[in-house]
Protein backbone atom coordinates (compact mmCIF):
# COMPACT_ATOMS: atom_id res chain seq x y z
CA UNK A 1 0.00 0.00 0.00
CA UNK A 2 0.93 3.32 -0.85
CA UNK A 3 2.70 5.35 2.37
CA UNK A 4 0.62 8.33 2.36
CA UNK A 5 -2.50 6.52 1.84
CA UNK A 6 -1.66 4.14 4.56
CA UNK A 7 -0.44 7.34 6.63
CA UNK A 8 -3.75 8.89 5.61
CA UNK A 9 -5.65 6.08 6.81
CA UNK A 10 -4.50 5.62 10.10
CA UNK A 11 -5.46 9.32 11.15
CA UNK A 12 -8.81 8.90 10.11
CA UNK A 13 -11.27 8.21 12.57
CA UNK A 14 -12.73 4.57 12.68
CA UNK A 15 -16.16 3.89 11.24
CA UNK A 16 -18.56 3.38 13.65
CA UNK A 17 -20.21 0.05 13.51
CA UNK A 18 -23.50 -0.68 11.66
CA UNK A 19 -26.19 -2.82 13.04
CA UNK A 20 -27.20 -3.80 9.81
CA UNK A 21 -30.92 -5.14 11.05
CA UNK A 22 -31.32 -1.65 12.39
CA UNK A 23 -30.79 -0.12 9.37
CA UNK A 24 -32.65 -2.21 7.34
CA UNK A 25 -35.40 -1.58 9.59
CA UNK A 26 -35.23 2.16 9.67
CA UNK A 27 -35.45 1.91 5.33
CA UNK A 28 -38.48 -0.13 5.55
CA UNK A 29 -40.13 2.51 8.01
CA UNK A 30 -39.30 5.35 5.62
CA UNK A 31 -40.52 3.19 2.55
CA UNK A 32 -43.96 2.42 4.60
CA UNK A 33 -44.52 5.67 5.55
CA UNK A 34 -44.15 7.13 1.86
CA UNK A 35 -46.67 4.32 0.44
CA UNK A 36 -49.17 5.85 3.61
CA UNK A 37 -48.52 8.81 2.17
CA UNK A 38 -49.32 8.34 -1.39
CA UNK A 39 -52.29 6.11 -0.02
CA UNK A 40 -53.63 9.08 1.42
CA UNK A 41 -52.85 11.30 -1.40
CA UNK A 42 -55.09 8.96 -3.94
CA UNK A 43 -58.17 9.48 -2.30
CA UNK A 44 -57.29 13.18 -3.12
CA UNK A 45 -57.96 13.11 -7.03
CA UNK A 46 -60.75 14.99 -6.99
CA UNK A 47 -62.76 17.57 -8.95
CA UNK A 48 -59.98 19.71 -8.10
CA UNK A 49 -57.45 17.57 -10.31
CA UNK A 50 -59.78 17.44 -12.75
CA UNK A 51 -59.92 21.59 -12.38
CA UNK A 52 -56.62 21.48 -12.36
CA UNK A 53 -56.05 19.49 -15.56
CA UNK A 54 -58.84 21.77 -17.15
CA UNK A 55 -57.20 24.99 -16.52
CA UNK A 56 -53.79 23.40 -17.74
CA UNK A 57 -55.19 22.11 -21.21
CA UNK A 58 -56.51 25.58 -21.47
CA UNK A 59 -53.71 27.56 -20.72
CA UNK A 60 -52.57 29.35 -24.18
CA UNK A 61 -49.12 29.54 -22.70
CA UNK A 62 -46.63 27.32 -20.74
CA UNK A 63 -47.25 26.28 -17.35
CA UNK A 64 -44.59 28.19 -14.71
CA UNK A 65 -43.56 25.65 -12.31
CA UNK A 66 -41.92 27.49 -8.81
CA UNK A 67 -41.02 26.25 -5.36
CA UNK A 68 -37.96 26.44 -2.57
CA UNK A 69 -35.79 24.57 -1.35
CA UNK A 70 -36.81 20.56 -1.30
CA UNK A 71 -40.19 21.55 -3.02
CA UNK A 72 -38.03 23.68 -5.90
CA UNK A 73 -35.83 20.64 -6.67
CA UNK A 74 -39.66 18.87 -7.20
CA UNK A 75 -40.59 21.86 -9.17
CA UNK A 76 -37.98 21.49 -11.28
CA UNK A 77 -38.81 18.02 -12.02
CA UNK A 78 -42.21 18.38 -12.31
CA UNK A 79 -41.53 21.35 -15.06
CA UNK A 80 -39.15 19.38 -17.01
CA UNK A 81 -41.78 16.12 -16.87
CA UNK A 82 -44.51 18.45 -18.42
CA UNK A 83 -42.57 19.82 -21.23
CA UNK A 84 -41.50 16.28 -22.23
CA UNK A 85 -44.93 14.75 -22.56
CA UNK A 86 -46.50 17.72 -24.75
CA UNK A 87 -47.35 20.43 -21.78
CA UNK A 88 -44.84 23.37 -22.29
CA UNK A 89 -43.32 24.08 -19.15
CA UNK A 90 -40.45 25.86 -16.99
CA UNK A 91 -39.29 26.16 -13.65
CA UNK A 92 -38.80 30.01 -12.57
CA UNK A 93 -37.01 30.10 -8.81
CA UNK A 94 -39.08 32.10 -6.38
CA UNK A 95 -36.41 33.76 -5.29
CA UNK A 96 -34.64 34.75 -8.29
CA UNK A 97 -37.89 35.72 -9.74
CA UNK A 98 -37.81 39.17 -7.21
CA UNK A 99 -35.00 40.15 -8.88
CA UNK A 100 -36.07 39.96 -12.72
CA UNK A 101 -36.88 36.81 -13.80
CA UNK A 102 -41.10 37.73 -13.35
CA UNK A 103 -40.18 38.98 -16.73
CA UNK A 104 -39.94 35.37 -17.81
CA UNK A 105 -43.88 35.19 -17.20
CA UNK A 106 -46.11 36.50 -19.60
CA UNK A 107 -49.80 37.51 -19.06
CA UNK A 108 -50.80 33.80 -20.97
CA UNK A 109 -49.13 31.64 -18.34
CA UNK A 110 -50.19 29.90 -16.11
CA UNK A 111 -48.41 29.56 -12.41
CA UNK A 112 -48.13 26.09 -10.80
CA UNK A 113 -46.83 26.81 -7.17
CA UNK A 114 -45.49 24.13 -4.88
CA UNK A 115 -44.72 24.91 -0.81
CA UNK A 116 -45.60 22.13 1.61
CA UNK A 117 -46.11 24.99 4.50
CA UNK A 118 -48.40 26.76 1.91
CA UNK A 119 -46.07 29.88 3.57
CA UNK A 120 -43.19 29.85 1.60
CA UNK A 121 -42.15 33.85 1.81
CA UNK A 122 -40.36 33.98 -1.58
CA UNK A 123 -43.37 32.67 -3.44
CA UNK A 124 -46.26 35.02 -1.24
CA UNK A 125 -43.74 37.84 -2.40
CA UNK A 126 -44.81 37.48 -6.19
CA UNK A 127 -48.14 35.92 -5.74
CA UNK A 128 -49.69 39.79 -6.06
CA UNK A 129 -47.61 40.54 -9.17
CA UNK A 130 -49.11 37.19 -10.90
CA UNK A 131 -52.69 38.51 -9.63
CA UNK A 132 -52.11 41.70 -11.47
CA UNK A 133 -50.93 40.27 -14.66
CA UNK A 134 -54.07 37.59 -14.57
CA UNK A 135 -51.70 34.97 -14.14
CA UNK A 136 -54.39 31.47 -13.11
CA UNK A 137 -52.30 30.03 -10.18
CA UNK A 138 -52.80 26.63 -8.89
CA UNK A 139 -51.33 26.05 -5.47
CA UNK A 140 -49.68 22.40 -4.45
CA UNK A 141 -49.52 22.58 -0.77
CA UNK A 142 -49.42 20.15 2.48
CA UNK A 143 -52.00 23.11 4.74
CA UNK A 144 -55.40 23.84 2.80
CA UNK A 145 -55.76 26.21 5.01
CA UNK A 146 -52.45 28.19 4.27
CA UNK A 147 -51.84 31.88 2.76
CA UNK A 148 -51.22 30.17 -0.72
CA UNK A 149 -53.76 27.89 -0.67
CA UNK A 150 -56.02 30.48 0.05
CA UNK A 151 -54.59 32.91 -3.01
CA UNK A 152 -54.52 30.52 -5.86
CA UNK A 153 -57.26 29.82 -8.12
CA UNK A 154 -57.10 26.10 -7.27
CA UNK A 155 -55.51 24.10 -4.40
CA UNK A 156 -54.05 20.85 -4.69
CA UNK A 157 -53.70 18.87 -1.03
CA UNK A 158 -50.62 17.22 -0.87
CA UNK A 159 -51.11 16.87 2.87
CA UNK A 160 -49.21 13.28 4.85
CA UNK A 161 -50.17 11.71 7.69
CA UNK A 162 -46.31 12.28 8.93
CA UNK A 163 -42.95 12.71 7.31
CA UNK A 164 -40.75 9.77 7.31
CA UNK A 165 -37.94 11.79 9.17
CA UNK A 166 -37.62 10.90 12.66
CA UNK A 167 -37.41 14.57 13.75
CA UNK A 168 -40.41 15.39 12.14
CA UNK A 169 -37.66 17.89 9.87
CA UNK A 170 -36.58 16.64 6.98
CA UNK A 171 -39.29 16.47 4.00
CA UNK A 172 -39.59 13.41 2.80
CA UNK A 173 -43.02 11.92 2.24
CA UNK A 174 -44.19 15.14 1.77
CA UNK A 175 -41.95 15.92 -1.14
CA UNK A 176 -42.49 12.04 -2.58
CA UNK A 177 -46.31 13.51 -2.79
CA UNK A 178 -45.71 16.76 -4.53
CA UNK A 179 -43.63 14.46 -6.97
CA UNK A 180 -46.35 12.55 -7.70
CA UNK A 181 -48.63 14.70 -8.23
CA UNK A 182 -46.96 16.36 -10.43
CA UNK A 183 -46.33 12.84 -12.33
CA UNK A 184 -50.38 12.24 -12.16
CA UNK A 185 -50.64 15.86 -13.36
CA UNK A 186 -48.39 14.98 -16.40
CA UNK A 187 -49.55 11.79 -17.60
CA UNK A 188 -53.33 13.00 -16.84
CA UNK A 189 -52.24 16.01 -19.74
CA UNK A 190 -50.85 13.12 -22.15
CA UNK A 191 -53.45 11.17 -22.14
CA UNK A 192 -55.83 14.11 -22.82
CA UNK A 193 -53.78 15.56 -25.48
CA UNK A 194 -53.22 12.34 -27.03
CA UNK A 195 -49.45 12.51 -26.92
CA UNK A 196 -47.90 9.95 -28.94
CA UNK A 197 -44.71 8.10 -28.26
CA UNK A 198 -43.89 9.72 -31.80
CA UNK A 199 -44.84 13.05 -30.32
CA UNK A 200 -42.16 12.23 -26.85
CA UNK A 201 -39.24 11.65 -29.55
CA UNK A 202 -39.51 14.47 -30.99
CA UNK A 203 -38.45 16.29 -27.86
CA UNK A 204 -36.06 13.39 -27.26
CA UNK A 205 -34.16 13.14 -30.42
CA UNK A 206 -30.72 12.12 -28.67
CA UNK A 207 -32.13 9.72 -26.89
CA UNK A 208 -32.90 6.01 -28.26
CA UNK A 209 -36.23 6.52 -28.25
CA UNK A 210 -35.88 9.40 -30.52
CA UNK A 211 -33.17 7.77 -32.65
CA UNK A 212 -36.39 4.10 -33.10
CA UNK A 213 -38.89 6.55 -33.81
CA UNK A 214 -37.92 9.76 -35.71
CA UNK A 215 -34.34 8.39 -37.79
CA UNK A 216 -35.44 7.41 -41.34
CA UNK A 217 -33.31 5.69 -43.39
CA UNK A 218 -33.34 8.43 -45.46
CA UNK A 219 -31.62 10.01 -43.12
CA UNK A 220 -28.78 7.57 -43.19
CA UNK A 221 -28.35 5.84 -46.09
CA UNK A 222 -25.60 6.41 -48.95
CA UNK A 223 -26.43 8.06 -52.15
CA UNK A 224 -24.79 9.45 -55.00
CA UNK A 225 -21.40 8.49 -55.68
CA UNK A 226 -21.41 6.72 -52.30
CA UNK A 227 -24.26 3.56 -53.69
CA UNK A 228 -22.05 0.23 -55.30
CA UNK A 229 -23.60 -0.03 -58.77
CA UNK A 230 -22.78 -1.83 -61.78
CA UNK A 231 -24.48 -2.25 -64.87
CA UNK A 232 -26.02 -6.10 -66.17
CA UNK A 233 -23.10 -6.23 -68.52
CA UNK A 234 -20.75 -5.96 -65.76
CA UNK A 235 -18.43 -8.65 -64.90
CA UNK A 236 -17.95 -10.85 -61.37
CA UNK A 237 -14.29 -9.00 -61.47
CA UNK A 238 -16.01 -5.32 -62.14
CA UNK A 239 -18.60 -6.37 -59.72
CA UNK A 240 -15.54 -7.28 -56.58
CA UNK A 241 -13.73 -3.78 -57.60
CA UNK A 242 -17.06 -1.78 -56.94
CA UNK A 243 -17.92 -3.75 -53.55
CA UNK A 244 -14.58 -2.98 -52.47
CA UNK A 245 -14.66 0.73 -53.65
CA UNK A 246 -17.61 1.29 -51.56
CA UNK A 247 -17.16 -0.47 -48.42
CA UNK A 248 -20.50 -1.95 -48.26
CA UNK A 249 -20.11 -5.59 -48.99
CA UNK A 250 -22.81 -5.87 -51.79
CA UNK A 251 -22.99 -4.38 -54.86
CA UNK A 252 -26.31 -3.33 -56.79
CA UNK A 253 -27.19 -4.42 -60.43
CA UNK A 254 -29.10 -1.71 -62.30
CA UNK A 255 -30.21 -1.44 -65.29
CA UNK A 256 -30.36 1.51 -68.13
CA UNK A 257 -32.68 3.47 -66.17
CA UNK A 258 -31.38 3.15 -62.88
CA UNK A 259 -33.82 -0.03 -61.92
CA UNK A 260 -33.00 -2.40 -59.50
CA UNK A 261 -32.14 -5.78 -60.95
CA UNK A 262 -30.13 -7.62 -58.46
CA UNK A 263 -27.66 -7.80 -55.51
CA UNK A 264 -24.20 -9.56 -56.00
CA UNK A 265 -22.84 -9.27 -52.17
CA UNK A 266 -19.91 -11.18 -50.23
CA UNK A 267 -22.00 -14.77 -49.76
CA UNK A 268 -22.64 -14.50 -53.41
CA UNK A 269 -18.82 -13.84 -54.00
CA UNK A 270 -18.00 -17.10 -51.85
CA UNK A 271 -20.61 -19.66 -53.14
CA UNK A 272 -19.19 -18.17 -56.71
CA UNK A 273 -15.45 -19.04 -55.92
CA UNK A 274 -16.86 -22.43 -54.71
CA UNK A 275 -17.40 -22.86 -58.72
CA UNK A 276 -14.12 -23.97 -60.76
CA UNK A 277 -16.15 -23.44 -63.83
CA UNK A 278 -16.37 -19.41 -63.47
CA UNK A 279 -14.08 -17.37 -65.06
CA UNK A 280 -14.47 -13.74 -62.65
CA UNK A 281 -13.05 -11.71 -65.42
CA UNK A 282 -15.72 -13.20 -68.03
CA UNK A 283 -18.33 -14.00 -66.29
CA UNK A 284 -21.42 -11.40 -66.34
CA UNK A 285 -22.01 -10.82 -62.69
CA UNK A 286 -26.07 -11.49 -63.72
CA UNK A 287 -25.24 -15.09 -63.85
CA UNK A 288 -24.34 -15.01 -60.26
CA UNK A 289 -26.27 -12.26 -58.89
CA UNK A 290 -29.24 -12.12 -56.05
CA UNK A 291 -32.00 -11.52 -58.14
CA UNK A 292 -35.41 -9.87 -56.31
CA UNK A 293 -33.60 -9.17 -53.48
CA UNK A 294 -34.61 -7.60 -50.05
CA UNK A 295 -35.22 -3.86 -50.34
CA UNK A 296 -36.32 -1.04 -48.52
CA UNK A 297 -38.18 2.68 -49.41
CA UNK A 298 -36.11 5.62 -48.21
CA UNK A 299 -39.12 6.92 -45.60
CA UNK A 300 -39.06 3.68 -43.31
CA UNK A 301 -38.26 4.03 -40.36
CA UNK A 302 -33.77 2.50 -39.81
CA UNK A 303 -35.05 0.66 -36.93
CA UNK A 304 -37.50 -1.23 -39.67
CA UNK A 305 -34.03 -1.64 -41.32
CA UNK A 306 -32.30 -3.14 -38.56
CA UNK A 307 -35.32 -5.97 -37.97
CA UNK A 308 -35.33 -7.00 -41.56
CA UNK A 309 -31.64 -7.61 -41.59
CA UNK A 310 -31.93 -9.32 -38.38
CA UNK A 311 -35.18 -11.40 -39.23
CA UNK A 312 -32.87 -12.20 -42.76
CA UNK A 313 -29.67 -12.94 -41.51
CA UNK A 314 -28.44 -9.79 -44.07
CA UNK A 315 -25.91 -7.44 -43.22
CA UNK A 316 -27.04 -5.08 -46.25
CA UNK A 317 -30.17 -3.12 -47.85
CA UNK A 318 -31.01 -1.91 -50.54
CA UNK A 319 -32.80 1.35 -51.19
CA UNK A 320 -35.53 1.98 -54.10
CA UNK A 321 -38.29 4.05 -55.13
CA UNK A 322 -42.05 2.70 -55.55
CA UNK A 323 -40.86 2.22 -59.16
CA UNK A 324 -37.69 -0.17 -58.21
CA UNK A 325 -35.02 2.99 -59.07
CA UNK A 326 -32.53 2.32 -56.81
CA UNK A 327 -31.93 5.43 -54.77
CA UNK A 328 -29.47 4.36 -51.51
CA UNK A 329 -27.95 1.85 -50.06
CA UNK A 330 -26.94 0.94 -46.09
CA UNK A 331 -25.39 -1.66 -43.97
CA UNK A 332 -25.49 -3.17 -40.52
CA UNK A 333 -22.30 -0.43 -39.70
CA UNK A 334 -24.75 2.41 -40.54
CA UNK A 335 -27.47 1.57 -38.30
CA UNK A 336 -24.42 0.92 -35.23
CA UNK A 337 -23.11 4.45 -36.28
CA UNK A 338 -26.47 5.61 -35.90
CA UNK A 339 -27.19 3.88 -32.58
CA UNK A 340 -30.18 2.18 -33.79
CA UNK A 341 -28.65 -1.29 -33.04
Amino acid sequence: MNASLRASRERSPALPAVDGEHVRESARRVIDIEIGALDALRARIDESFVAACTMMLSCTGRVVVTGMGKSGHVARKIAATLASTGTPAFFVHPGEASHGDLGMITDQDLVLAISNSGETEEILTIVPFLRRQGNPLIAMTGKPQSTLARLADLHLDTSVPAEACPLGLAPTASTTAALVMGDALAIALLEARGFTAEDFARSHPAGSLGRRLLLRIADIMHTGEGIPRVGPEASISDALVEMTRKGLGMTAIVDGDGRLLGVFTDGDLRRTLDDEQIDLRSTPVTRVMTSHPRTIGPERLAVEAARMMEAHKINALLVVDGSGVLLGALNIHDLLRARVV
